[in-house]
């Protein structure tokens, strides 16, 4: 067989895997199909006659790609915005690769986690590499160090940083937490469901709804008071609400494709919501503590 030929099909037998990969150190669709891309054209520039394990050497390859592109954006300042898929990327046997519509997307972005997706563009490049490819991945830290340019036991200590950051501290007892996501779960459920009867049944009678200048204008009532209101504010909505850690107490973020744009800080007493914030200031988010909830 044409050795370009082969390695073609050794690559399209990686690809999915590639892509996950790429996925989730980037958290961004068209950026990990760049990265996959970019691994192929390095793949039929490179001598791979003692390469024993491909699928390993592309994984490194795109890894390292995706740390270039991670330090990159870090240098701008920038995390990635989600654009539509213009032209399909080639394939390298030279056939285009299907493009995914919005509902593939969502689904792409829902099998990483998007709550997990916001807290990952926190990371540093290396943390959010070494942790992705051990943790996901199961990747030696041996492998991992020189990807990151650090020895094995400081690989070891960036994936460790990366999953305490991940986890986060909560400020509540196991119990206790465990009782408010109960709550916060109904809560969403009522909202979704448009079920006002039971959203009155998780809000306070005096819960007091506040927004920030940002998510004012992006078309929240700055303040609203008294469970009725609130309950027909929220009926029917919270569809990409997702429950997360918020400065080690519960709250929700709504953060489409994995791009954090707004929080709901929550305050409960007594089995109940008391206060709903919504925050959207991006200086204020970004001084948030933000972590994963177990499932």
């Amino acid at each position: 067989m044409d050795e370009k030929k082969f390695l073609a099909e050794q690559f399209e037998g990686s690809r999915a895997h590639l892509k996950a990969v790429a996925y989730r150190m980037l958290g961004s669709r068209t950026e990990a199909e760049d990265a996959v891309q970019e691994s192929w054209l390095r793949l039929s520039r490179a001598d791979t006659s003692d390469v024993e394990n491909l699928r390993g050497w592309l994984t490194t390859v795109v890894a390292r790609v995706c740390l270039d592109m991670l330090r990159t954006r870090k240098s701008r300042r920038e995390e990635p915005l989600e654009t539509p898929p213009s032209s399909p990327a080639p394939s390298p046997d030279g056939a285009h690769a299907e493009a995914m519509n919005p509902e593939q997307e969502a689904l792409f972005a829902d099998a990483v986690g998007l709550a997990l997706l916001v807290v990952l563009n926190r990371l540093t490049p290396s943390e959010r590499i070494a942790f992705v490819l051990h943790d996901m991945f199961d990747l030696s830290f041996e492998e991992i160090a020189p990807i990151v340019e650090r020895t094995p036991a400081a690989a070891r200590q960036l994936a460790s940083r990366a999953r305490r950051r991940v986890r986060g501290a909560p400020a509540l007892p196991v119990a206790d937490l465990n009782r408010q996501r109960k709550v916060v779960d109904a809560f969403l459920a009522a909202s979704r469901g448009g079920d006002f009867d039971a959203l009155l049944a998780v809000l306070a009678p005096d819960v007091v709804f506040h927004a920030d200048a940002v998510a004012a204008r992006m078309g929240a009532r700055a303040e609203i008071r008294g469970a009725a209101a609130v309950a027909e504010t929220f009926k029917g909505r919270a569809q990409g609400a997702l429950p997360a850690l918020v400065d080690g107490t519960i709250g929700l973020l709504v953060a489409p494709q994995g791009r954090l744009r707004v929080v709901l800080a929550l305050t409960l007493q007594g089995g109940r919501i008391t206060a709903i914030e919504a925050l959207a200031d991006p200086d204020r988010l970004g001084r948030l503590d933000l972590a994963v909830l177990d499932a």
